[in-house]
């Protein structure tokens, strides 16, 4: 799959970036993630093999922030939904699809229930929607992280609301 990246006002594509490469597995912490009815998934690729390999690049992604939670805490995800950043559009070839990135209404989208359980205290249970508007007004981090737009979602959510304990909006 490859990804295209128009801004609102250009004439054409601005650039092109594939999204093929995986990042190493992370060391799993503890987080449980569970994908609820992920066939219903608004967008997570229309292949086959690409909404596998998106929805363990998610997967693996909240499990690695389970490094981060401090000792003795836990995390159960359930995901709802996903819709990733941009939409697949047909390429020049059959069997090719190409992701486009307006930054119009395409932003990337996850709809998650969490509960924390942190010893001594009552389990923290919410049900939220993360979104990220604004996802191409800001440059992804370094790396070959394969979902960067998505993967800055998530890691934003998580530092907010599990590992500073702001409430749900």
């Amino acid at each position: 799959m490859k990804v295209l990246t128009a801004f609102t006002g250009l004439a054409g594509f601005v650039g092109m970036v594939g999204l093929l490469a995986c990042p190493g597995a992370a060391a799993a912490g503890p987080v449980e993630v569970k994908l609820v009815q992920p066939e219903r998934f608004a967008d997570v690729g229309w292949r086959p093999a690409d909404r596998e390999r998106n929805l363990e690049l998610i997967r693996q992604h909240f499990e690695s922030l389970g490094a981060r939670l401090p000792a003795g805490q836990a995390l159960a995800v359930e995901i709802l939904d996903i819709d990733l950043a941009g939409e697949e559009l047909p390429g020049p070839h059959p069997a090719e699809r190409w992701r486009v990135l307006t930054g119009r209404a395409d932003w990337p989208r996850l709809r998650l229930r969490y509960t924390l359980s942190v010893p001594g205290q009552p389990a923290r249970s919410a049900e939220e929607w993360l979104a990220d508007l604004a996802y191409l007004q800001r440059v992804p981090r370094a790396g070959d992280q394969a979902l960067p737009y998505e993967a800055r979602m998530i890691d934003e959510w998580f530092a907010q609301r599990i590992l500073q304990g702001e409430p749900a909006r």
